[in-house]
């Protein structure tokens, strides 16, 4: 089985990468990236795998795009602007990349007969969800110009589905963080700030709730969904651990044995969605279960970027303002 990995060189691509690299879908499993990053999210460490091949490009580039396609069996696409706040200040650049991009391999996989395809999308499509949690037929209500790309990609690949028959399965995966995520996240905000000892920035009054799923999770759910997900359907991806963000800084400054008082009120995001949650019973009855505990799960984290400093230290350099 050779599959393409968009965005493969990210957070959730690279680990997705090692998942099939380590554990491969048979024993001919290859591994293509297509990612404008190469460096971005811990692939070095396959550096010169034999089943993983990286094709440094650009998923709106129509040409690029249709030649790698046409030599693989299956498309998971991780490619994507994800910042919601950059999404504010300049929507352009998540419309181009997250829907302009998302037809373009489209495109070239109905061209290529090339399935099944797998577009891994994100919670916050739902916009906020007061109580309960959203099931995977709730009406989208995206809320700011990232969601709403996301929501637009989702649609459009239930379009080609419908127009011409293609095998594509959708994930909508909840908040999710671990090793390698850029620093520009709310974890690793969080966390580089605590370890340099600075306070954590917190958006009003701290009592927006998210649901936090472990990256090692999140890329073993896209798998599940790629081997054992069925053609033309939606899979929310969460744990079901919902957090304030106020409680989520307590718990990191806990972890970096920082001061209980190292928080810092901003003003709030235009936005600002109150509340997500979602109901994972769908990929449930196909295998998936997190196993990552949160609290577990974000001490790790915390050890993690406390002994990868010039890592992350060397990406916020490199990153663009948020406005």
């Amino acid at each position: 089985m050779r599959v393409l990995i968009t965005g493969g060189a990210g957070f959730i691509g690279a680990r997705l990468v090692r998942e099939l690299v380590e554990r491969p879908v048979g024993a001919e499993t290859r591994v293509t990236v297509l990612d404008l990053d190469p460096d971005a999210g811990g692939l070095a460490a396959l550096a010169g795998h034999g089943r993983v091949d990286v094709v440094v490009g650009d998923i709106r580039d129509a040409g690029l795009v249709a030649d790698v396609v046409r030599h693989h069996d299956a498309i998971v696409n991780l490619a994507a602007e994800t910042h919601v706040d950059r999404s504010i200040s300049g929507p352009a650049p998540f419309l181009r990349t997250n829907v302009i991009g998302t037809q373009t391999l489209l495109d070239a996989a109905v061209a290529a007969g090339v399935a099944p395809f797998v577009q891994v999308s994100t919670d916050e499509v739902y916009g906020p969800v007061p109580a309960g949690a959203a099931a995977e037929d709730a009406p989208l209500a995206p809320s700011s110009p990232y969601s709403a790309s996301k929501a637009a990609a989702d649609l459009l690949a239930l379009a080609y589905r419908r127009t011409y028959g293609i095998d594509v399965r959708i994930t909508r995966g909840v908040n999710t963080y671990g090793p390698w995520q850029q620093p520009d996240k709310v974890v690793p905000v969080f966390l580089s700030r605590l370890l340099d000892g600075r306070p954590v920035p917190l958006y009003g009054d701290g009592e927006h709730v998210r649901e936090w799923l472990h990256v090692d999770d999140h890329a073993a759910a896209i798998r599940l969904v790629l081997e054992r997900g069925a053609a033309g359907e939606v899979y929310n991806v969460g744990s079901g651990e919902r957090i304030t963000n106020r409680e989520l800084a307590a718990a990191l400054i806990d972890a970096c044995g920082a001061s209980p008082d190292s928080v810092e009120p901003v003003a709030d995001r235009p936005g600002h969605d109150r509340r997500y949650a979602v109901d994972p019973a769908k990929i449930g009855a196909i295998g998936f279960t997190a196993g990552v505990p949160l609290a577990a799960g974000l001490r790790d984290t915390a050890r993690w970027y406390a002994e990868h400093r010039s890592w992350w230290k060397s990406r916020l350099r490199a990153l663009p303002p948020h406005r």
